[in-house]
Order: structure tokens, then sequence, then C-alpha cells
């Protein structure tokens, strides 16, 4: 048997919050999150690049980092890392194991996520990390990381409205829910939020106690360069690895968290971030790749605020002629993420994402005649491959690859 196949036979139970599941695992596998410093990250957005910029900067200060992070994009090796390097397929496979051998015949059955959570867990307990950043899969007070007493630091880097299906109707609801990984008395750090999203996470920081930094975005010095003020004013030059405007946030929460680190005694030098943040990678979230001999723009872009880091992104490029390649999950705001990217005369191609629930493609291509009728080209496609031949068929176009991950996860798997 192999990963998928062992991870498979978890897949029926879905999406289904709640802790008592995995803690009674981890109670069971002799509670390895116990061993683990951890900094916890949620958010809508965001929260996958701040994990990755501080890993890198944990590693290269001389820390074991675990990394922890979901989903991925072409295989679940990628979602558990130690010091920038991912698990062996046959290390995971062997947690895998373990964790399943721990759950009692008689107790209701984890669900996949909180099966692969378990393991990185134990991983990082085994490999005896001296520091793991955890990234929320989902939400955050029922989610299956929300497991640490203690975090170092908990980071919220934004709120808006995904995910409403399990989170609840409003961006209020939304921010309960993100709020839940705060823990009385532990430092957090928390970006730009909407008003009534802001509300909320204020309060629940004022009954918990917890020291609050609200960081400001970093600034543009020079091409690829930002400048971040620190807490106490110093200010800290670093070269930006990841593309596009809200990096500048991004990065900023993440050093934020560092210096909370620091001033809890960890040893995190100048030279350390400056390498760490130029060495910092995060694929398939504005992404330049190569496709037969073509530049390719690559974004996940799966929900309206993603859409719109990636619009503002596209606008900041000199080519006005963009070609999106597009497959979307049936799940998502369609509408409100075509709003976001499709502007006059811009071309559409629409495919599905393999072995998904994926949304019909000549349903979005409805759609979006309807919200985008200035569109200068519309079009379905079988497969990805014939779509992509389609929009470089128009070689002055530029062509971005967008609407979910797993897409860019489906486009890495046959490249």
């Amino acid at each position: 048997m192999d990963i998928d196949s062992l991870l498979q036979s978890f897949q029926h139970f879905g999406i289904n919050l709640g802790l008592s599941r995995i803690v009674k695992l981890l109670d069971n596998l002799g509670n390895p999150h116990e061993k683990v410093p951890v900094i916890h990250v949620a958010g809508t957005n965001g929260k996958g690049s701040v994990c990755a910029y501080l890993s890198s900067v944990l590693t290269q200060a001389g820390y074991r980092t675990g990394l922890y992070t979901s989903p991925h994009l072409v295989d679940w090796t990628e979602r558990i890392f130690v010091n920038q390097q991912p698990i062996a397929s046959e290390d995971l496979y062997k947690l895998l194991q373990k964790v399943k051998d721990a759950i009692a015949p008689d107790e209701e059955s984890p669900t996949q996520f909180e099966v692969i959570t378990a393991a990185a867990w134990l991983y990082f307990a085994q490999q005896q990390v001296d520091i793991a950043v955890v990234e929320v899969g989902l939400g955050g007070r029922l989610d299956a990381t929300n497991v640490c007493s203690q975090p170092l630091v908990t980071v919220i880097t934004s709120i808006s409205r995904e995910h409403w299906q399990q989170l609840g109707p409003t961006v209020a609801h939304i921010a309960g829910e993100k709020a839940g990984i705060l823990k009385p008395g532990c430092a957090a750090v928390v970006g730009p939020l909407p008003k009534e999203a802001e509300a909320v996470v204020r309060s629940r920081i004022q009954e918990l106690e917890c020291p609050i930094f609200t960081p400001q975005p970093a600034r543009s010095v020079s091409s690829g360069w930002a400048e971040y003020q620190t807490l106490d004013g110093r200010l800290i030059q670093y070269p930006l690895a990841l593309q596009g405007q809200i990096q500048l946030t991004n990065s900023a929460l993440a050093l934020a968290a560092i210096e909370i680190l620091q001033k809890q005694g960890w040893h995190i030098s100048q030279t350390a971030i400056i390498n760490g943040m130029a060495n910092t990678k995060w694929p398939g979230r504005i992404q330049w790749v190569t496709w037969k001999k073509h530049k390719l723009l690559l974004d996940g872009a799966h929900n309206p605020a993603g859409a719109e880091v990636l619009r503002d992104y596209v606008d900041t490029l000199t080519n006005p002629k963009i070609t999106w390649v597009m497959g979307m999950m049936a799940n998502k705001d369609h509408a409100d993420i075509f709003q976001a990217l499709l502007r006059e005369g811009d071309k559409l191609c629409l495919v599905p994402i393999p072995d998904t629930s994926s949304a019909i493609p000549d349903d979005l291509a409805k759609l979006a005649a309807e919200i985008c009728p200035e569109l200068s080209f519309c079009q379905s496609y079988r497969d990805l491959t014939s779509a992509l031949e389609a929009a470089f068929a128009s070689p002055e176009d530029l062509v971005v690859l967008c609407g979910s991950l797993y897409l860019i996860g489906h486009f890495f798997s046959i490249k």
C-alpha cells in the first residue's frame, strides 16, 4: 500500500471540524505535540507565505525547524518539512501506519486531515525540532492543528469570507473561528482585518490578555527589496523573494513574529533574517514558470481576496493583453473571483480540475460572460494542455493559470 491509498481510506470522513478525535489520537501516540514549541498561523490568505518566511529565517538562524502546511500541490510529502527539506516518502508512510495503528477500533475514525496532522506532530517530536511553524488547515478554533496550549506566537494574517459553509455566514463568524487559535497570555501578531473581523479578534485578545502586535506593512525601497520598521523603531532592509504587493504585509507579519521570538531569547541575527527572506520559497503563489518555452504566471487565486491580490500584481506588469486559464472547485465563490480578475478585452480559457469536485467549465463560461460581457474570448477546454496550447497561440499575450491550488498542482504533475 502507498501513501495515497493509506490516506484514501480516511477521505470519506471529509471535513468534520472538532478537536475530540485529534486529542484522543495524539493521546494514543504519547502526545507528541507537547514536546514541540510552536508558532501557530491562521488566516484566509497569506498564512502559507508567512509560514514559509518564518521557516526559512529560523532555519538560517541555526534552529532545527519544522514546517507543516496544507494543501500540497503534487505530493503529500510537501506538507511536512524539517529545515526546508520535505519528509521522505518512506518516513511519511511509516508514520501514517503508526498513526493508523493508534486508532482504537471502537473509536470514531479521524478525518484524513487529522491523520496527516498527527503524523506531522509525531515527525517533529521524533526529529526533536527546536521549533515548528504550523499552518491552520481550516478556520482555527476546531482545526486539528489547534491542540497546542501555549504557542510561542500566534499569527492571524487576514480574514475574508471563505469556507463560510463550515465557518459561518459572515466575516464576524469567520473571525470568531480564526480567533480560536489565540491562547491566554500568548503573544498575537495580527494583520490588517475588515472592521467587523477586527472587533471580534480584539475582543478575544482582550479576554485572553494576549499581548497584541499589529505591524505596519513593510515599504518597498528598491527593486526586490523592502524595509520593515521593528516594534522598537529600528529599520531592517531585506530582499523579498515572493512576488506581489501583498508580500509587504505578509513579510512584516513574519518579521514581527521573529522579533517576538528574539524578545523571548531566541537568537536570530539580522544576517539570518536577510538570508532567510532571500531564500524563501512558496510554490504556486504568484510564481513564474516556463511551459514549452513559454513564460507562464501561476497563482492559486482560489478566493476573491486572493484573486484581487493576483489582479493587482498583473496590473503592475506592462503587458496589456491577458489570457486567463482557469479551473475552480465547485464550492468556491466563482462570481466574486471573476469580478476581481476579469477586465474588458481579456481572454478566458476554462478547464476542469481532474479528480476533484470541479466546477463545470461550460457553467463557468456562461457566468463569466454575464459578469464581463466585454471579454474578447471565452471558451471551455476538455483539459489543461489543450487550454494552454490555445492560450499561447497569441504569443504577445500574458498567460495566467489560476483559480485553484489543485489546478496548479495538476499543472506541476503534468509539466
